[in-house]
């Protein structure tokens, strides 16, 4: 029989790989509605299915152990001892992954007493004395012992499951230099460490291989052991038992009795609905077609018991009259999606839960929408901002807006967002939004059209909403929706920008880093590329002989903060001219960054994003306002650059002072730091009193910037290392001062205490206002995961709380600007800060809004400080 008319046994290790998948798979990118994490089942099928498809086997079966408990532990109870407990995570996707397989059809075996691979290596043998082609798929090592001219191992990478090398007889020659039935001989001498088996010390890989070769066999060598000269020598001498036994316990059983022969596992037809029930249930949309198309096998929907699929309906298109029509007859919440072309609305599709239309945007559609848009009905949208956008240049006002299905999506799920509606419609409806190929001329399949767009967001509207806790329904409601508002307006006004300052002082920069390098370069007597990390580690750590630095998979690290770190340990006129070039070169990115951006009306229109952060903090793009550097002289000069536009009066700036601090205080309930909110005192200076003894009028500049750096610091996690590396100052030192801080403010303490236990208990923290963050890694096993999830829950009440505070005093001072009739308007939110534009006559007015509105965002146990400034630019108006 020729190779090719061969029948394939593919026999796979399911308890090894899924545990690899497990690590190779983030954890909270696979968890379901009800909490059940499924990476492991995830990554094993997704790399099951990659090996239908690619080996096309005849035969197929999946073993699994039963427990760690063998008749390899009743021999030697140390037996795989050093594992630990399977992650929390991980319980419960072995029954699940089973489950899965047992919908395929895929044969399933588990024996008491033995392990998976002493399965493998039974039915391996006899798959290869019966005529089979043998694929052996396990990430256990052991296996490497069953490769011969019939049995080929695929084993997995490093990477985790997706790439698997192949091992026949001369891959395993050539990388463990013996063939594949002697490695099970070097297992033995020189130990294995994820089994828990020692080896004779000082043994390698290397020095067993020599041994094996030069004696022909483990048994010959043991019995020889004698000649074997050395230190070494004496180990195996010593070790003679431990090699036997290792030998025992590694050699796997190829006469295991088992319910099946190889015959008995032909691929059979999978249960289609069995398939779709149970991967609809751990939520792999993505996963289902691929097992089809590998199976050969058609998708037959939802089940009989399941809701009918509802199809999309077919948009009427009315008239104006029939619009109007339509609109006055529609109840209850109306969806709306608006098709944006050249940045004005092009066309319109609406929809109830029944019905939808669509119409283009022109002078008659366009005056029926505008009156609806400023009405009271209830209006749905998904990305509600850019169409929100359109049509305010359109002169259209949207009222009633009470539902945007992006943003909502990613208040139930802040660190890993759906970005679209397909994303929504697939996750939470488990069907698929008709998309258009964008990589396609003529695409071959039309996408949804926008009236079944809005139909789509009103049914994902109801299943958002099913899924939302009430009080972060009310974040969305009460904040983040009349932020949005507010935002889209920001926007369509921009700021003022400078093109003669931002060139000018760009042209300096430019001027200044060539001089730098040109120092540089004398410095080193040759030319290199400043910005090659490859041309870097050769003058650094070559010629300079300066000592290395990280380790990374190029080289040496060259980053900012470690030459930082290395210029502090080990100064040299180089490193002090790479660091100057690199800050100049930065500084003049940014600021040509901001010059293309500014457009013909001579101002700069950022787009900010309301999903882009975990803790309900704003971020900005194209251009980017939040890189600018904060408090250095080259700040202040880009910031002169932002100046008040024509037609108004001055700038405004707004922030809180120490928001973040008052927060700590409400939260905590310390009475100590209430007091000093409350008594108007300096906060670092009354801390600095209490901490180090001494009356606050004692406390000098260099104790003041100590409790100021471990105030914040404690509120971030910062531990004690942490706290002397930032400020230069012995360890033993820093502890010391948190334990007298503590010790004066206990509360605190107690706070950020029970701020991490009780997250772990919920899975979540949770802000003044009920936004909440998951943290899932709180219960993880890895200890740089779990670590992290502590240091970052204790800071997420405090910092999402700040974030809750500034977009609430944003929409009221711009709601109550436009209920005064005011001119003047707010510009930009940047990190604590707001800018406003002033107009003429109105600075009484303005001042008086942004002052009451930040200071009463919240209702704390200390009052909210707001300082405020006033100037022609931003810098002037710095305070």
């Amino acid at each position: 029989m020729t190779d090719a008319a061969k029948p394939t046994l593919l026999i796979v290790d399911g308890h090894s790989l899924a545990y690899r998948a497990f690590f190779a798979l983030p954890v909270d990118n696979f968890t379901t509605k009800d909490g059940q994490h499924t990476n492991g089942v995830y990554g094993f099928l997704s790399m099951f299915v990659n090996l239908l498809k690619a080996e096309k086997p005849t035969h197929v079966a999946v073993a699994f152990d039963t427990s760690r408990q063998s008749f390899r532990t009743r021999e030697y109870a140390e037996y795989k001892a050093n594992r630990s407990e399977s992650p929390a995570e991980f319980k419960g996707q072995i029954p699940l992954l089973q489950d899965c397989l047992a919908a395929m059809n895929i044969t399933v075996l588990q024996k008491e007493d033995f392990e998976a691979d002493d399965i493998l290596a039974t039915l391996a043998t006899e798959g290869s004395a019966a005529g089979f082609e043998v694929l052996v798929c396990s990430g256990d090592r052991d296996t490497i012992q069953l490769v011969n001219d019939d049995i080929t191992l695929l084993y997995p990478s490093v990477q985790g499951v997706s790439q698997l090398k192949r091992y026949d007889p001369a891959a395993v020659m050539e990388k463990y230099g013996v063939p594949p039935e002697n490695y099970p001989d070097i297992a033995a001498l020189v130990g294995e460490t994820s089994d828990n088996l020692p080896g004779v010390p000082k043994v390698g890989e290397k020095t067993a291989v020599k041994w094996l070769t030069q004696y022909g066999s483990l048994d010959e060598l043991l019995e020889r052991s004698g000649e074997i000269k050395g230190v070494v020598g004496g180990n195996l001498r010593d070790h003679l038992d431990d090699v036997r036994r290792n030998r025992r316990l590694n050699r796997l059983l190829r006469d295991v009795e088992l319910p099946v022969t190889p015959d008995d596992l032909a691929v059979k037809p999978i249960d289609a609905q069995a398939v779709r029930d149970i991967f609809a249930r751990l939520e792999f949309r993505t996963l289902l077609p691929r097992v089809f198309e590998a199976a050969g096998a058609i998708d037959p929907g939802p089940g009989p018991d399941a809701a009918p699929a509802v199809a999309a309906p077919t948009p009427a298109q009315p008239d104006a009259a029939g619009l109007t029509a339509w609109l006055g007859e529609a109840e209850g919440e109306v969806a709306v999606t608006v098709a944006v072309s050249g940045g004005l609305p092009e066309r319109v599709g609406l929809a109830t839960a029944d019905a939808a239309v669509e119409v283009d945007w022109t002078d008659e559609t366009g005056a029926v929408l505008s009156g609806w848009f400023a009405s009271a009905t209830p209006k749905v949208f998904s990305d509600a901002k850019p169409q929100i956008k359109a049509l305010r240049r359109a002169g259209v006002v949207v009222d009633a807006l009470v539902f945007d299905a992006i943003i909502a999506g990613w208040l139930l799920r802040p660190s890993f967002p759906d970005k679209s509606l397909a994303d929504l419609v697939d996750r939470y409806l488990g069907e698929k939004l008709p998309e258009a190929d964008p990589s396609q001329l003529v695409p071959e399949t039309e996408g949804a059209t926008p009236g079944q767009v809005a139909w789509f967001t009103l049914r994902v509207a109801d299943a958002l909403r099913e899924e939302l806790p009430e009080g972060v329904a009310s974040v969305l409601t009460d904040i983040e929706l009349p932020t949005l508002i507010t935002l889209a307006d920001m926007e369509l006004a921009g700021v003022s920008v400078s093109h003669e300052k931002l060139s000018g002082f760009s042209t300096e920069l430019a001027e200044r880093a060539d001089a730098i390098a040109q120092q540089a370069y004398a410095t080193i007597e040759r030319e290199v590329n400043l910005g090659s990390p490859k041309q870097l580690q050769e003058v650094l750590f070559e010629q300079l002989q300066l000592p290395k630095t990280r380790k990374t998979k190029t080289g040496y690290s060259t980053d900012a903060a470690v030459l930082a770190d290395l210029q502090e340990s080990h100064p040299h006129p180089f490193l002090d001219q790479l660091l100057q070039h690199r800050e100049a070169t930065k500084l003049r990115q940014i600021i040509e960054s901001l010059d293309t951006a500014i457009a013909a009306d001579g101002r700069i229109h950022t787009t900010y994003v309301q999903t882009g952060s975990q803790t309900g903090r704003l971020s900005s793009t194209d251009p980017n306002l939040q890189n600018i550097p904060i408090r250095t002289t080259e700040s202040r000069r880009i910031r002169a650059a932002f100046q008040v536009g024509e037609g108004y009066e001055t700038l405004l700036t707004a922030d809180y002072s120490q928001i973040e601090m008052r927060i700590m205080a409400h939260l905590s309930g310390d009475p100590g730091l209430i007091e000093a909110f409350n008594s108007g005192e300096d906060l670092h200076r009354f801390v600095g009193a209490r901490v180090f003894g001494v009356t606050p009028e004692e406390v000098t500049s260099a104790m003041r910037t100590k409790v100021k750096a471990m105030s914040y610091g404690l509120v971030y996690g910062l531990s004690a290392f942490g706290l002397s590396k930032q400020l230069r100052i012995e360890q033993s030192e820093a502890k010391g001062l948190m334990l007298e801080y503590f010790a004066r403010f206990g509360a605190v303490r107690d706070y950020l205490r029970s701020s991490v236990e009780q997250a772990k208990i919920d899975g979540y923290t949770e802000t003044i206002f009920g936004r909440r963050r998951p943290f899932p890694d709180l219960s993880s096993p890895n200890r740089v995961l779990r670590e992290n999830a502590e240091r970052a829950a204790l800071n997420a009440p405090i910092q999402g709380s700040a974030a809750d505070i500034m977009k609430i005093a944003l929409f009221r001072i711009h709601a109550e600007f436009a209920q005064q009739q005011l001119r003047s308007r707010v510009l930009l939110q940047i990190h604590d800060e707001l800018v406003v534009e002033v107009a003429p006559g109105e600075w009484d007015a303005a001042e008086r809004i942004v002052r009451e509105r930040m200071g009463d965002a919240a209702d704390l146990s200390v009052p909210l400080d707001v300082q405020i400034g006033r100037g022609a630019d931003w810098d002037e108006a710095g305070h």
